[in-house]
């Protein structure tokens, strides 16, 4: 995928799958990509990625907040912005190229 960003998270089970559906919730339209390495799974998008609260509650459950994200994401591409609400993940620019951080 070019341009990829988003996050590498250390879980298993069936909570990555709720994961990529609250993301997925989040970016209609876009083709989101999985890709499990055993104990790591990348999730991304060309460009930009974006996960709220809102639908991490909707799938995980009322009581999961935002941090418990962030406390398992290991790594991601791209530039990472957080508020109290919602990541996002997009593609860095340096110099008029385009630059997937890690």
């Amino acid at each position: 995928m070019d341009n990829a960003v988003g996050p590498v998270l250390r879980m298993a089970g069936d909570d990555v799958d709720l994961v990529v559906r609250a993301i997925e919730d989040d970016n209609p339209g876009h083709l989101i990509e999985v890709i499990d390495s055993g104990a790591y799974v990348r999730i991304q998008a060309s460009g930009f990625l974006r996960v709220s609260e809102a639908s991490l509650k909707r799938h995980l459950g009322s009581g999961y907040e935002l941090r418990q994200l962030e406390a398992i994401m290991a790594a991601f591409a791209g530039r990472i912005k957080t508020t109290s609400d919602e990541i996002t993940w997009q593609l860095q620019v340096r110099d008029g190229a385009a630059v997937a951080a890690h």
